[in-house]
């Protein structure tokens, strides 16, 4: 008995263990099928499709479908609870970087914008780094914080560096060979009293070696990277023939502005790309060309536009029509792109300031730039206007410059229904709003574009800015700035904003606040819509420092003296 009972033990035993066997088999076997069907990538069709950029409308991202990933690992799997309907995050497509990006300034979202409204996710155009930001990675194993020169925002492997004035041109040059570079130009600046050289590494060392060995010698005053800027357009439509109503024309009150100025004797420097000085609507406009790049490129579209914005006056009207215009061409590039930078910057402005420019229109945008800080400085100090395009970077893109500068009226772009751009920059900084959104202007070969951008807003107020120099040349340039924003038409919310500055540009009120015979503002015109009652913002640090003096009482602003009466052409 005792025999049979461990024989039939023993059996169970086996049964048992078989059982158990086939069990955890049929678990595993279950487990494993499981895990490759979650494992299986879903296919997902998505058509390629280019994406486009309508100057009113913000893009829209749509939610896609996304494969869900599970971590399979070895011994014993977990199965994790796992939603029956898939789905992703929007995701923001960030646009490549272009030569020339007339939209946004280098062409990439907010989220990868750094604090002076630069690209952090563009590759490295030196072919030093890895792609990633260049702030982020540029004092990595070196421990400093100087950055990466060699990205989109400047030009590879140049150097803008102020030396010593007594040097001939062969110590300069001699300067360079101790360094490794090459000097590509060099000259004296009287706006700013210095000479500057641009420079570019001939002997392909790494970026920062270089820049810590030459800034460290003594005929080295300063030292930077040569900046790249982009004129602040809306890529142009198509050419169009015809003569459409300018309504930016009835919204800046010109018509009634020109009874009284048109910009006689004014010279305004327009810092941009090559103007056509043969078109019918600059016909005798261009009283003086300066090419900063020494190319021999011709007439550039965006150049031709912003003449055109400040000085036409044949099927189309300029804001100051009888104006007197320096071209100077410091955009130029290959395929019809335009952009620029801190050395042929820094040429321009010395050149406007030395020619007897009495405006400065700059519809570009760049970084924060020491040398160009510095020269805008000194042109303010002479007493010249500055005026620049606040940028078309977006609602989220940190200042710009030169707009984001104290000594310029930075200008914001509005369109027909007074609509803020969609692509206009904000900020505190904006001084005024004017229309530019699809601007009819001049473009080369006598042809005409429908175009928007920052831009055109910026030129529109330069010619504002002539007429009240025609109506009184001894106007400086605080006094000036103020007629502009006192006299502006409130846009938005009641009161100074981020959007529109103070509201949007009013010339016959402008004019009609500065008399014939005195160099300070006293009325506003009757009909401007200034709300002058509105609550006034607090000041916040960043808003621009300029003591402004009020303008006359209320009681004054009907009057009207007998130098204000129309005067004929």
């Amino acid at each position: 008995m005792t025999g049979k009972s461990e024989s039939r033990v023993r059996t169970g035993a086996r049964a048992s263990s078989v059982g158990v066997a086939l069990l955890v088999a049929s678990c595993f076997g279950v487990e494993v099928a499981q895990a490759q069907a979650i494992m299986r990538t879903p296919t997902i069709s998505v058509p390629s499709r280019t994406p486009t950029v309508s100057p009113n409308i913000t893009p829209r991202v749509s939610p896609n479908i996304a494969a869900r990933a599970v971590s399979v690992g070895r011994g014993p799997r977990t199965m994790a609870t796992i939603p029956t309907t898939p789905r992703i995050r929007p995701t923001t497509p960030v646009l490549p970087h272009a030569r020339y990006s007339p939209n946004l300034y280098p062409a990439c979202t907010a989220a990868h914008r750094g604090a002076d409204g630069e690209c952090l996710a563009q590759p490295n155009a030196g072919g030093e780094g890895t792609g990633k930001s260049g702030k982020k990675s540029a004092g990595k194993g070196r421990g400093n914080n100087a950055p990466v020169a060699a990205t989109s925002r400047s030009f590879a492997g140049e150097f803008v560096a102020e030396i010593d004035g007594a040097l001939s041109t062969a110590e300069a040059d001699e300067l360079a060979r101790r360094h490794g570079l090459t000097r590509l130009a060099s000259e004296n600046f009287p706006l700013i009293g210095a000479t500057f050289g641009l420079f570019r590494i001939a002997d392909g060392r790494p970026y920062e070696t270089v820049r810590r060995e030459f800034a460290a010698d003594g005929s080295v005053r300063s030292l930077q990277p040569n900046f790249r800027y982009v004129l602040q357009d809306q890529k142009s439509s198509a050419a169009t023939e015809g003569d459409p109503a300018q309504y930016a024309l009835a919204k800046l009150r010109l018509p009634q502005a020109h009874t009284l100025a048109h910009g006689a004797n004014v010279t305004v420097a327009v810092i941009d790309s090559g103007i056509d000085a043969r078109h019918p609507e600059l016909a005798n406009s261009i009283a003086d060309n300066f090419d900063a790049l020494g190319s021999a490129e011709g007439p550039h579209v965006h150049g031709t536009g912003i003449a055109g914005a400040i000085a036409a006056h044949a099927r189309l009207m300029g804001s100051a029509p009888e104006a007197r215009i320096i071209a100077i061409r410091a955009f130029g590039g290959a395929n019809g792109g335009a952009e620029s930078s801190s050395y042929i910057i820094l040429r321009s402005l010395n050149y406007a300031a030395e020619h007897g420019a009495q405006i400065i229109n700059m519809s570009f945008a760049g970084p924060k730039d020491a040398v160009i800080e510095r020269a805008i400085a000194a042109t303010a100090a002479r007493g010249l206007i500055l005026i620049a395009a606040a940028g078309n970077a977006g609602a989220k893109s940190p200042p710009l410059y030169p707009a984001a500068n104290p000594n310029v009226i930075a200008v914001s772009a509005t369109d027909r229904q007074d609509r803020l751009f969609s692509a206009s920059n904000r900020g505190n900084y904006i001084a005024v709003a004017a229309p530019g959104v699809d601007i009819f202007l001049p473009a080369p070969n006598g042809k005409y574009q429908v175009t928007s951008g920052t831009s055109f807003s910026a030129a529109y107020v330069s010619g504002v800015a002539a007429l009240l120099l025609e109506r009184n040349h001894t106007l400086k340039p605080e006094a000036l700035r103020m007629t502009l924003v006192k006299t502006a038409r409130d846009l938005g919310s009641p009161g100074r904003d981020d959007l529109f500055g103070d509201g949007q540009a009013d010339a016959f009120a402008a004019v009609m606040a500065v008399p014939a015979d005195s160099a300070t503002p006293v009325a506003a015109a009757p009909g401007t819509t200034k709300r002058e009652d509105a609550p006034k913002r607090r000041d916040e640090p960043g808003i621009r420092a300029i003591e402004q003096p009020s303008l006359s009482s209320a009681e004054d602003k009907s009057a009207v003296s007998q130098a204000d009466r129309p005067a004929a052409r």
